[in-house]
């Protein structure tokens, strides 16, 4: 540990750490596989930063999110720790230099995105290099009961085995008791090595105010307005967190006009126009930021005075996450939820749409079958299987997991069907670096390529009638080439291909997968309701986060927070919806019908009226058609037992 300190002052500057980083960064340094779950800005990142300093081999960082690596890659760069990443929008000799830097050792952290472990070519170079840590960042996502879970990250146990990454360090700020335990199991990590630092942050003052849609507006800018007479500082920094898009500009414009300085952000925007912002927010020169969900991942601004949430949030787990980005700097910092009713009908609806039916189950099973009559072996491009079985892309990544989970398909391996590339000099310069035998093999993958002006088109099975069994040497060249810059290599439309066990596909298989996919979906839906009952309570916020945290430092209530001081908010009911049994139903979905024909069932005709987007829709266009989203603010189960007792009649 002597070490470990003499690392920190020397890089960092510290002269000690905070809560709960000896303990983690000394799991990791004794060869220990390790979790930290630290709040928001409680310096997780040093966890494996500094041993990433002191382990022999590369440290590989898996994150959810481009802003979050940027935002590190800085933070290490200026430290003079030598760190990069390996992302799309980087230019041909960026990525080189990266791999080159990564090969020869002088790269110590490499920060990925999960699903850049999809890439066929990143993987064949990722294996040949010795890697210390796996390192998951936003641990949380791979838990099926976390509240962002993704599929890919499942994947990442069998990733660690695979490239013999023999250490692994999970790291969340939220995570329930259940997901901890999730997390852990998956990755074998022993319960003594799990440091949960507490979520309780005495300086954050957390406000819930039961409120009307129409009264808002004017609330926010009474609150704002306060803030900035109690303060000797006009121009505090804040964000005020909203649902939807336009709602960020509508909300925007309206403080505007009462004379606050503020900007819209939202994922709908230019992304240089988006980096300017949020550029302007980090200097202080935009003080007032309506922000959807998309602002806030990697911020790392400490003098954040307040959060507000025009809407409700997401999930308890999202209001945890989006706080804890006011007051890093220790200061005293205010938290405030406008809560009622209204959005929570559109926030269950999401969850509905993910959930596939047992017929788009059973058409995959099917496909599954029809290929193993033809070998031992089936291969997909995924966006092309979505659309055929109308399952969104994420839940059709999360039934593929869940097939391999039950040994019904396993993962061989996936690669690219198409590989461009254009030649950047002469041939017989690239011909002239290499020995005659690579130069003959190097001329046979150009010649049998097939040549547009400017692009090459590889055609292996052209290649492997000249040579056979060659087509993995090729990928490897065209690669080394690209490396080199002799060569822009592009690779296009990932085919996953799975050994087969169809001994393992039964009768009530489709029925237990539609089970599972059911099960999370009430999860779900519980998560919203727990999300209302925490704002709509007599008990001490503060408190309530921490015991749903698993927090054991805050035993009573804060005593600051609005239900301490006396302020309980009541949620008003929703604004009263027009039966549906007042509509009629052959004027509202007689085009949906027609247009869905054979595929029609009460479940699509009920996303449909909900506004909740699926494959086919896309496909159909039937996003145009009379009666798409009039029902958004009904709740689907209300709409799918109206559509039910339509369509029987």
């Amino acid at each position: 540990m002597d070490n470990a300190l003499a690392l920190l002052n020397r890089y960092f500057g510290f002269s000690e750490f905070r809560l709960g980083q000896a303990e983690v960064v000394n799991h990791v340094l004794n060869g220990q596989s390790a979790a930290a779950i630290f709040p928001t800005g409680s310096g997780k990142s040093l966890c494996y930063q500094l041993p990433a300093l002191a382990l022999p081999n590369l440290t590989l960082v898996v994150s959810p999110l481009l802003a979050l690596m940027d935002d590190q890659l800085k933070f290490l760069n200026s430290k003079g720790i030598p760190a990069a990443s390996i992302d799309s929008t980087q230019s041909n000799e960026q990525s080189s230099a990266v791999i080159q830097g990564v090969t020869e050792g002088r790269i110590k952290i490499l920060m990925i995105s999960v699903e850049r472990l999809n890439n066929e070519r990143f993987r064949r170079f990722i294996s040949s290099v010795p890697i210390s840590l796996l390192v998951i960042d936003e641990a949380h996502c791979i838990s099926e009961w976390g509240h962002n879970f993704r599929p890919d990250y499942l994947k990442l146990p069998t990733y660690q085995r695979q490239l013999n990454i023999p250490q692994v360090l999970l790291l969340t700020a939220t995570a329930t008791p259940k997901v901890i335990e999730d997390m852990g199991s998956k990755f074998g990590i022993k319960r003594e090595c799990i440091t949960l630092t507490g979520f309780y942050r005495a300086n954050l003052n957390l406000y819930a105010v039961g409120i009307s849609a129409q009264d808002k507006i004017n609330y926010l800018s009474g609150w704002l307005g306060q803030r900035q007479e109690q303060s000797q500082n006009k121009n505090q920094s804040g964000i005020v967190y909203v649902t939807l898009q336009h709602t960020a500009e509508t909300v925007a414009k309206a403080l505007v006009s009462r004379g606050f300085d503020a900007v819209a952000y939202h994922a709908g925007m230019d992304s240089d126009k988006r980096k300017a912002i949020q550029n302007q927010f980090m200097a202080g020169e935009v003080p007032i930021i309506v922000a959807t969900i998309a602002f806030g991942m990697g911020i790392d601004k400490s003098d954040i005075r307040f959060v507000a949430h025009f809407d409700l949030p997401k999930s308890i787990e999202n209001y945890a996450q989006e706080i804890g980005r006011a007051g890093r700097d220790g200061l005293s910092s205010d938290c405030l939820v406008l809560a009622n009713r209204d959005n929570l009908n559109v926030l269950e609806n999401f969850v509905y749409g993910d959930t596939p039916e047992p017929s788009a189950i059973e058409f995959v099973l099917d496909e599954i079958i029809q290929a193993s009559k033809l070998g031992p072996q089936w291969e997909l491009m995924l966006n092309q299987l979505s659309t055929a079985s109308n399952i969104r892309a994420l839940s059709l990544k999360t039934l593929l997991v869940y097939l391999e989970m039950l040994r019904v398909i396993k993962p061989k391996y996936s690669y690219f069907a198409d590989y461009r590339f254009k030649i950047l000099c002469p041939i017989e310069e690239i011909l002239s670096k290499f020995d005659p035998q690579r130069q003959a093999f190097i001329s046979a993958v150009i010649e049998s390529s097939d040549k547009a002006k400017l692009w090459y088109s590889a055609n292996f099975n052209a290649l492997e009638q000249v040579l056979p069994d060659s087509r993995d040497r090729a990928i490897k060249a065209l690669d080394y080439l690209h490396q080199k810059q002799l060569i822009e290599l592009q690779s296009k439309q990932l085919t996953q291909v799975y050994d087969i066990y169809s001994a393992n596909i039964n009768d009530s298989l489709a029925a237990r997968l539609f089970e599972r996919f059911s099960t999370k979906e009430h999860s779900e839906i519980t998560r919203i309701n727990q999300l209302v009952d925490f704002f709509d309570s007599d008990h001490c916020l503060s408190l309530q986060l921490a015991q749903y945290f698993a927090d054991p430092h805050l035993t009573g209530p804060c005593g600051h927070c609005s239900v301490c001081l006396g302020k309980v908010a009541r949620l008003p009911a929703p604004q009263a919806l027009k039966p549906l049994t007042d509509f009629y139903f052959n004027d509202i979905c007689r085009e949906a019908i027609e247009k869905l024909a054979k595929q029609l069932s009460p479940v699509l005709l009920s996303r449909f009226l909900c506004g909740l987007t699926t494959p086919i829709f896309t496909k159909l266009k039937l996003r145009q058609v009379k009666g798409f989203a009039q029902f958004e603010h009904y709740r689907f189960a209300d709409v799918l037992v109206w559509v039910e007792a339509n369509l029987e009649n």
